[in-house]
């Protein structure tokens, strides 16, 4: 009999729940994500959910950032990799 984790293609992303802002500047290991359409409204309509560890405990994260959301689709063959998420005027990127 199989188990379900033999055929799944969902990806289960896990950890404590935190704040973009209180990550700010702070290196981070990024090992998953996914996007879905947003229950608030925002340019693309879509809301990225980050999975990273910091100090190796796991966290999420959910952001509307659609210049986050580019570069992590992007960039998905390079996960997993470390990265620090700054502010630049009023947008959010990956440096």
């Amino acid at each position: 009999m199989k188990r379900f984790s033999d055929f799944a293609e969902e990806q289960t992303l896990d950890g404590d729940k935190v704040k973009l802002d209180d990550i700010l500047g702070k290196e981070i290991i990024v090992t998953g994500f996914n996007v879905n359409k947003s229950k608030y409204h925002n340019n693309s309509g879509n809301c990225l959910k980050l999975q990273f560890e910091h100090d190796g405990t796991k966290h999420v994260l959910f952001t509307g950032s659609n210049v986050l959301i580019n570069q992590i689709e992007r960039y998905q063959s390079e996960i997993p990799f470390i990265s620090t998420i700054i502010k630049v005027d009023k947008f959010y990127t990956f440096s």
